[in-house]
C-alpha cells in the first residue's frame, strides 16, 4: 500500500492511504493546493509579472505541435538555454534537477572477469521507476540504439548523444507506445537538435556562435562553433563541438593501486561531435531538409581497482587498462508540407532515415604467472527507416483534429566477443546472439476533439515486429561441430489504445486524466540468446516464444496558472506484466548437466507515485520555484513480492531565481530522503541503503553586451558528501569501498558564449 505525504506536520510524516489512493489524495491535495494558490494569488499583484513555463509547446505527447498545459500528460520541456546556464556535460547533468528522472552511472569499477560496473557510462534513463530499454529516447524522431548487457560486456545509451547540438530535450512521462510503438513502457525522451534558424540572426540571415567551457568535476575543456545563414529559399548550417576531460571526481579518499582504491580511476576522454544541416523551401507550403550527424567518443581508463591488493597471489591482477570507443552516424531527410487552408490534409511531415552506431569496448590484463588476457568486443546497431504523418482539421462534425501516420525501422544488429585467453571451456571468437534483422512497423490515429472546455484525445495504434537472424552464431561449441542451438525467428503484433480528457475550467484549475497502454518487444539477444561453457558447467538458451512486455496506467491530474503562479500535481498507477528476465530452468551445474540460463516472461510490477511543481513569480524578475516526487513501486515473481529497486527515494527541490535581461542567478536545493532497507529487494548480501542528503547548486549569467554571455555554476556549494541510489544499487551493505559510489563533492564551472 502506497504512503503518503501527511499535509498537517511540518516535517515529513508517513500515514496509510485506501487501496484507491489516486482519486482520494488527488482530490484532498487538489483542495488545499487550489486553495493556498488562490490565497498567494490575490496578494501577488501579478500584473506586474509574466510566467511562461506552461506555455510551452510539445510535440511528443501528440506528434504535434501542441501547449504543454493544454495535453492530457506529464511533460517537461528542458531547452538549450537552460542546458548552457546550468552548464550541463551530458544526460546526468541535464535531468540533475528533474523529480521523477534520472540517469544511472556507477564508478569505473569493471574488470574482465564479468563485473561490469560503470562499463555502460550513462546507462540510461530512468522515468518514474522503470529505465533502460523501457524508456524510449529518440533523436529527431529516430530511435536511440537499445542498451545490451552480456556478463562484463555491458553498453549503455545516454552517451549516444551530445548536449552540445541539442535545442530541447522533452520528456514525456507514462505508455508512449500509442505515440511511437515499441519501449515506452516508462515514457518517452525526444531530443530535438539545432535548426539553422535557431543559430542565425534573423535581421541579418546570417551568424554564428562560439562557445567554451570549463569544469572541475571531471577537468574537461569544451569548445563549440556554429555557423548558419539564409540566401532565397535555402537555409543551412554547420556545428562542430569538441571536449576533452579525465575521471569524473568523487569523495573516495584512498589512493591505493588495487582493489581498495575509493577515489575515481585514472580516465582519459574526449568527444567529438558534428551536426550540419540545409532546408530548402519549395514554396510557401512545402520544406525539404537534409541532416547530418556524427559523433565520436573515445574513453581510456587505467582500471587501478581490478588489481588485486596481493598480486603476488596466484592468477593476481597486476595491470588493466581499458580503451573504449562509440561511434554514432546519422543522415535523414525530411519533408514538411504545411497549408492550414487545404481542404482535407493540412500538414504532413515524412522522413527517411538511415543511422550507423557502433561501441567498441578494449580491455588487457596483464595477471601474474599467465599470459596477458584482452577483451574485444562490438555492438553494432545499422537502421534504415522511415515515417510519415498526416494532419486533418476536421470541423464539420466536431471540432477535432485528426493525426495519423506510418512507421517503419529495420536495424541490422550484431554482437561479438572476442580477445585471447578465454574463459575456461570457451573459446573465442564468439557471439552472444546471431547478427538479426530487427524489424518494426506500426501505424497510428489520433483524435483531439474540443467540446468547449473539455479536450479528449482518444487514440490507438497497431505495431507489428519482426526478429529474423541472419547468420549462424558463433558459439563456444563451433570448433566441436555447429552452433549451439539453431537460431529461430520471432514475430509478433501489439495494439494499444489511449484516452486523454483536460477540463479548462478555470486557468488557475485545470484537471485532467489520461489512461494508456504501452507494450515493449522482446530484442534479439532476448529471443536468440547463446551461450555454453559446459567446463564451468553453465548454459544460456534462446526463447522464441518470448511475448511483449505491456503497462496499463492510470494518471489523474491538476494545472494551473496565471501572470504569477503556475502549478501541476498528478498522481499515476502503473501496472507491468510480462518482463523479461533471465532465469534459471533447469540443470545442475556439472559439466553432464549444466545450469541452463533463459530469458522467459516472468515478472509484475506496480508503480506508484505523486509528483507536484510550483512556480511563484513574487515580485519583478524574481522567481520561486518547488516541488516532490514520492515513488513506490514492487516486483512480484513467482507469487513473490518484493519492492522494486530501480525505484528512487523521495526528492524535494526548491529553487529561488533572479532573472533581467544583462545578468541573473538561481540557488537549487535539492533533497533526497534516505533509502529505507524495508524498501530494497532482499539479497545476499544485503544491499546498502543510502542516506538521506541535501545539496546546494548556485548559478549566475552574465552579459556585459548583447553578443556575448558568461554562465558560472558553483554544484554542491557545501561540499556535502552523499550517495545516489541510482549510481550504486547492488552495493552490499558492508563494502569496505563505498566511498567509491559517492558523488561529486564541491564543483564548478564557467563558459563564455560569443554571438555574431
Amino acid at each position: 500500500m502506497l504512503r503518503c505525504l501527511s499535509a498537517r506536520a511540518p516535517a515529513f510524516h508517513h500515514v496509510h492511504c485506501p487501496r484507491r489512493f489516486t482519486s482520494g489524495l488527488l482530490v484532498g491535495l487538489t483542495y488545499s493546493l487550489t486553495a493556498s494558490l488562490y490565497a498567494v494569488t490575490a496578494a501577488a499583484q501579478p500584473q506586474e509579472h509574466s510566467l511562461t513555463q506552461l506555455k510551452e509547446m510539445t510535440v511528443s505527447a501528440t506528434r504535434g505541435e501542441r501547449r504543454i498545459d493544454e495535453v492530457p500528460a506529464s511533460v517537461t520541456v528542458i531547452t538549450a538555454e537552460t542546458i548552457e546556464r546550468e552548464g550541463a556535460r551530458d544526460l546526468k547533468e541535464i535531468f540533475r534537477h528533474e523529480l521523477d528522472v534520472t540517469v544511472p552511472s556507477g564508478p569505473t569499477r569493471f574488470s574482465n572477469a564479468g563485473t561490469s560496473t560503470g562499463r555502460s557510462g550513462n546507462a540510461g534513463v530512468n522515468i518514474r521507476g522503470l529505465g533502460g530499454n523501457q524508456v524510449l529516447m529518440l533523436i529527431d524522431g529516430i530511435r536511440v540504439p537499445n542498451g545490451f548487457s552480456f556478463g562484463s560486456f555491458t553498453t549503455g545509451r545516454a552517451d549516444y548523444l551530445d548536449v552540445d547540438g541539442i535545442q530541447s530535450v522533452e520528456v514525456l512521462r507514462g505508455p508512449a507506445s500509442t505515440q511511437y510503438g515499441s519501449d515506452g513502457l516508462a515514457g518517452a525522451v525526444s531530443f530535438r537538435t539545432l535548426d539553422p534558424s535557431d543559430i542565425y540572426k534573423k535581421n541579418k540571415n546570417e551568424g554564428g556562435f562560439a562557445r567554451t567551457g570549463y569544469t572541475t568535476i571531471d577537468r574537461s575543456w569544451s569548445s563549440t562553433l556554429g555557423l548558419a545563414g539564409a540566401r532565397g529559399p535555402w537555409q543551412g548550417m554547420i556545428l562542430g563541438s569538441f571536449r576533452l576531460g579525465h575521471e569524473t571526481i568523487n569523495q573516495g579518499k584512498s589512493q591505493a593501486q588495487n582493489i581498495e582504491r575509493t577515489a575515481p580511476n585514472p580516465v582519459d576522454y574526449n568527444n567529438r561531435y558534428l551536426l550540419a544541416k540545409a532546408i530548402l523551401t519549395i514554396n510557401p507550403q512545402q520544406q525539404l531538409g537534409l541532416t547530418l550527424e556524427s559523433q565520436r567518443r573515445t574513453q581510456a581508463t587505467e582500471v587501478y581497482s581490478a588489481r588485486a591488493a596481493q598480486p603476488l597471489r596466484p592468477f593476481g591482477t597486476l595491470s588493466f587498462s581499458t580503451l573504449d570507443r562509440i561511434n554514432r552516424d546519422r543522415v535523414s531527410v525530411e519533408h514538411r508540407y504545411s497549408d492550414l487552408s487545404a481542404p482535407w490534409i493540412q500538414k504532413a511531415e515524412t522522413r527517411v532515415y538511415w543511422q550507423d552506431a557502433q561501441i567498441n569496448q578494449f580491455a588487457s590484463e596483464d595477471r601474474y604467472r599467465t599470459r596477458t588476457r584482452t577483451r574485444d568486443n562490438t555492438y553494432q546497431t545499422s537502421v534504415l527507416g522511415a515515417a510519415t504523418q498526416f494532419e486533418s482539421n476536421l470541423t464539420a462534425v466536431l471540432d477535432q483534429r485528426l493525426t495519423y501516420g506510418l512507421d517503419w525501422s529495420q536495424a541490422d544488429i550484431r554482437g561479438k566477443r572476442d580477445g585471447t585467453v578465454p574463459p575456461y571451456g570457451g573459446v573465442f571468437p564468439d557471439k552472444p546472439f546471431p547478427d538479426t534483422l530487427y524489424t518494426l512497423s506500426g501505424a497510428f490515429l489520433q483524435s483531439e476533439i474540443e467540446l468547449g472546455d473539455v479536450s479528449i484525445t482518444p487514440g490507438v495504434r497497431f505495431d507489428y515486429y519482426r526478429i529474423a537472424p541472419t547468420s549462424s552464431r558463433l558459439t563456444q561449441g563451433a570448433h566441436r561441430g555447429g552452433v549451439l542451438h539453431p537460431p529461430t525467428t520471432s514475430t509478433g503484433q501489439a495494439v494499444t489504445p489511449r484516452l486523454g480528457i483536460v477540463w479548462s475550467l478555470h486557468p488557475m484549475f485545470a484537471p485532467y486524466a489520461q489512461y494508456a497502454q504501452g507494450f515493449r518487444a522482446p530484442t534479439p539477444d532476448q529471443v536468440n540468446n547463446g551461450f555454453r561453457n559446459l567446463a564451468s558447467g553453465y548454459t544460456s538458451i534462446g526463447n522464441p516464444n518470448l511475448k511483449p512486455e505491456y503497462a496499463d496506467s492510470l494518471e489523474l491530474g491538476l494545472r494551473g496558472s496565471n501572470r504569477a503562479i503556475s502549478y501541476s500535481l498528478s498522481a499515476f498507477d502503473n501496472r507491468y506484466k510480462n518482463f523479461i528476465s533471465q532465469q534459471i530452468v533447469g540443470g545442475a551445474g556439472r559439466p553432464s548437466n549444466p545450469t541452463i540460463y533463459q530469458y522467459v516472461n516472468l515478472t509484475r510490477a506496480h508503480i506508484q507515485g505523486v509528483v507536484a511543481r510550483g512556480d511563484w513569480r513574487f515580485a519583478k524578475n524574481w522567481g520561486l520555484e518547488t516541488g516532490f516526487a514520492y515513488l513506490k513501486g514492487d516486483s512480484t515473481i513467482r507469487g513473490r513480492k518484493q519492492p522494486l529497486d530501480s525505484i528512487q527515494p523521495l526528492k524535494v527541490l526548491l529553487g529561488l531565481r533572479y532573472d533581467e535581461a544583462t545578468w541573473g542567478g538561481r540557488a537549487d536545493w535539492i533533497w533526497n530522503a534516505a533509502k529505507s532497507s524495508s524498501r530494497i529487494a532482499l539479497s545476499s548480501p544485503e544491499q546498502y541503503a543510502t542516506p538521506s542528503y541535501g545539496t546546494l547548486d548556485l548559478g549566475l549569467y552574465w552579459k556585459p553586451s548583447a553578443s556575448i554571455t558568461i554562465n558560472a555554476n558553483i554544484n554542491n556549494a557545501f561540499d556535502t558528501k552523499y550517495w545516489r541510489w541510482s549510481d550504486v544499487s547492488g552495493l552490499a551493505a558492508n563494502s569496505a569501498i563505498k566511498d567509491a559510489y559517492t558523488a561529486p563533492g564541491r564543483n564548478f564551472q564557467v563558459s563564455l558564449r560569443y554571438d555574431f
